[in-house]
């Protein structure tokens, strides 16, 4: 297969700095992001070629886009931290990033793209895609399909299609509150689920929920506690059930499209033929971004409010704890682990101060986090499981925020 790039003046018109070896487009003669060329077939993100060079830029460009930029330093940060950091991520010294971006106060002043990163390429999401259907629930709400309310309803008076005579007990007091908190109690085992994707015919639709419920164990208060995995094929099927037309329709027209969202990859699942919930989904840096705007700004994206405000205080806060035997992404500066409406929650540790972050989550370093009381977003994209990528935020994002910068 022949791949054409898009990677033009990537150090043309640069700007060198005291940190060796970094390299970023300077604010006169902009060099351009990378970029990858549309192909008659799509590619697999394994099929990207590695960049030859970082792109690194303080001073992100204005691509219309709809995201407000500005400059590293001058409009906030402290410029060379970040760009050390920078510099260590293109040395490979923090795992595999793919892209690193900044935003402060509503503009985008931080901007990088490393090894199969590219500006205009959506990059899987993995399970960050739970944290985007939670919020296609919220615009539902708002749109008046649901009510906040009808969160704590149980899921059966949602999905008309199913066979309540057949249920394991307890699948009548599921709600979806419960779904979107992964607190169903639906267990079943590898075997189990092995099984039931040997009669695919049966699954489409509302057929999976049906099975599920057939062949859970008995839903208690014992197993009605906080267990990842069940929870956001319910709550796709609720908006299949209540939005007019198709979910898959009402996350374009609805949702992504509302943000100027127009390149994007969302599949369906094979079984059910539904959008999928829980991965699959992919979208490029800068419009990870905008869905951290959305969720905080209280839901409203450029004056338009998308999402209850309600429903998004109920995503972002810390609804549960979960632990911290096992921090995502964790390290010694973040605990205190919750969950909220797929939304993960961490507190952040720098010096005596901690700071509350949430984050939206997807296996290998897809991350949208955001920290309130700095009124700051990071987003990065990676290829790597092994890296604490909360604890490096902590260590090298925070103390460029919290110390005022002295060189603009």
């Amino acid at each position: 297969m022949t791949i054409n790039l898009k990677t033009t003046s990537l150090i043309a018109t640069v700007l060198l700095t005291s940190l060796s070896g970094i390299v970023f487009a300077s604010t006169n003669g902009h060099a351009n992001a990378p970029e990858i060329e549309a192909t008659p077939i799509p590619l697999m993100y394994s099929e990207i070629p590695y960049l030859d060079k970082a792109f690194i830029d303080a001073t992100p460009a204005n691509r219309k886009d709809g995201i407000p930029v500005g400059t590293l330093g001058l409009n906030g940060g402290n410029k060379k931290m970040i760009l050390q950091f920078a510099q260590e991520i293109a040395d490979h010294k923090h795992g595999s990033y793919d892209s690193f971006l900044i935003a402060h106060k509503g503009k985008l002043l931080f901007e990088s793209y490393y090894n199969r990163g590219r500006v205009n390429l959506p990059h899987y999401q993995a399970s960050a895609t739970k944290s985007h259907t939670g919020l296609v629930l919220g615009r539902a709400i708002q749109l008046g399909y649901l009510t906040m309310e009808d969160l704590d309803k149980p899921l059966l008076s949602f999905l008309k299609d199913l066979d309540s005579t057949k249920f394991a007990d307890g699948v009548e007091n599921i709600t979806l509150n419960q779904a979107l908190t992964m607190q169903s109690g639906v267990r079943l085992s590898r075997e189990q689920k092995k099984a039931l994707k040997k009669k695919p015919a049966r699954l489409k639709g509302q057929g999976l929920v049906q099975a599920w419920f057939e062949n859970t164990t008995p839903i208690t208060a014992e197993s009605q506690r906080f267990k990842y995995g069940f929870g956001p094929e319910f709550v796709m099927q609720v908006i299949e059930a209540v939005v007019p037309g198709s979910a898959k329709d009402f996350i374009q027209k609805e949702f992504l499209e509302k943000m100027g969202i127009t390149h994007y990859r969302w599949l369906n699942n094979g079984i059910t033929g539904l959008p999928e919930s829980g991965w699959r989904s992919s979208l490029t840096s800068r419009d990870m971004l905008k869905i951290g705007t959305l969720v905080m700004n209280n839901g409203q994206w450029n004056g338009e409010q998308l999402i209850p405000a309600a429903f998004i205080d109920k995503a972002s806060s810390r609804l549960l704890y979960t632990g911290d035997d096992d921090v995502h992404y964790g390290g010694q500066d973040v605990s205190n682990q919750g969950y909220g409406y797929f939304w993960w929650s961490a507190d952040l540790k720098l010096g005596h101060q901690s700071y509350y972050s949430v984050s939206a989550q997807g296996g290998n370093g897809q991350l949208i986090t955001l920290i309130e009381e700095l009124d700051l977003i990071i987003v990065h994209t990676a290829n790597d499981n092994d890296t604490a990528y909360l604890q490096k935020i902590a260590e090298n994002i925070l103390p460029a925020f919290v110390q005022p910068s002295i060189n603009p």
